[in-house]
């Protein structure tokens, strides 16, 4: 065997280590909340000695890091299934708004609360470029297209709007019921304020 052939074997160890790691510290989120997570339960569920977990993952916060990554990437990735790149504002709001629940059944109530709130953590790691957050990209594009056609008023930019509506959604989605038929007029009226703040006079 060649040098580069068990530096290749060794990577995808490393790989498959650390995907263990992950869906096992993704599953004690998902059973207790971040906060309580115990590395000592994930690194038993996924097989492997204490310190690997920390030379994978520094923090449990950067665990969710990549799940955030993960999911943004397929929250993108659906809206632009979704959209078709001439779909008016209240359309992308709400189709945004329609992705994001569908994360929150996927991930579950209590996960799905960790990883929006890492959003607003004072614990959460160094931040990365904008350009970094695909689903963020994908709002601001559409918004932009809507502003190129003259939807918008045109007092502020699309990368602003873009930020403040997903804020404005993540931190809503923390903080309310997940009771429909409380939740669902108040993420209409949001909706419906944000375009009203967003389309021109």
């Amino acid at each position: 065997m060649t040098v580069r052939e068990r530096a290749t074997q060794r990577e995808v160890k490393r790989q498959q280590t650390r995907e263990r790691l992950f869906d096992a510290a993704v599953a004690e989120f998902t059973r207790v909340g971040i906060a309580e997570a115990d590395v000592r339960e994930i690194v038993s569920a996924a097989g492997v000695a204490h310190g690997t977990f920390y030379f994978h993952f520094p923090t449990k916060e950067h665990v969710l890091l990549e799940l955030e990554r993960r999911e943004e990437v397929r929250m993108a990735a659906e809206l632009a299934k979704s959209l078709t790149g001439s779909d008016d504002l209240e359309a992308v709001l709400n189709e945004t708004v329609a992705v994001v629940e569908s994360v929150e059944r996927r991930l579950g109530s209590r996960l799905f609360r960790d990883f929006l709130a890492l959003h607003f953590s004072t614990s959460r790691p160094p931040a990365e470029e904008w350009a970094d957050h695909p689903v963020l990209v994908a709002v601001v594009d559409e918004i932009e297209r809507a502003c190129q056609r003259g939807e918008t008023n045109g007092r502020t930019d699309s990368f602003n709007l873009g930020v403040f509506f997903l804020l404005g959604l993540y931190a809503l989605l923390i903080t309310i019921s997940e009771d429909k038929s409380l939740r669902t007029p108040i993420l209409e009226q949001f909706v419906a304020t944000s375009l009203h703040g967003m389309v021109a006079p």
